[in-house]
């Protein structure tokens, strides 16, 4: 099984755009092949007083996989093209984090 976590951080103000064409892409990415969990998250609020938020303009992409090979798939899959080209100029910065179980 492969974790991934991705922190995806938006321009100022842009992250709503951005979770909305993410949103509209989740039903095609849950149904590729060895995908477990794909979906985003924001800071809890309120939260925990130990809490690092990660920001009003950053959202995190939550995933899991079957394997590495699923992952690569979806990586190359037309639709997640598709969404890179709508949010592209919306995107500061994005960190992606791919993980094995410990």
């Amino acid at each position: 099984m492969i974790h991934v976590v991705a922190i995806i951080t938006a321009k100022p103000g842009m992250r709503e755009q951005v979770l909305q064409h993410f949103r509209a892409n989740v039903p095609a990415v849950l149904a590729e092949k060895g995908c477990i969990e794909y979906a985003p998250a924001v800071d809890a609020d309120p939260a925990l007083s130990i809490q690092t938020k990660f920001g009003p303009d950053s959202f995190l992409a939550i995933e899991k996989w079957e394997s590495l090979e699923a992952l690569k798939a979806h990586a190359a899959a037309p639709h997640m093209a598709a969404y890179a080209a709508k949010v592209k100029d919306m995107i500061a910065s994005r960190a992606i984090h791919v993980l094995s179980p410990a």
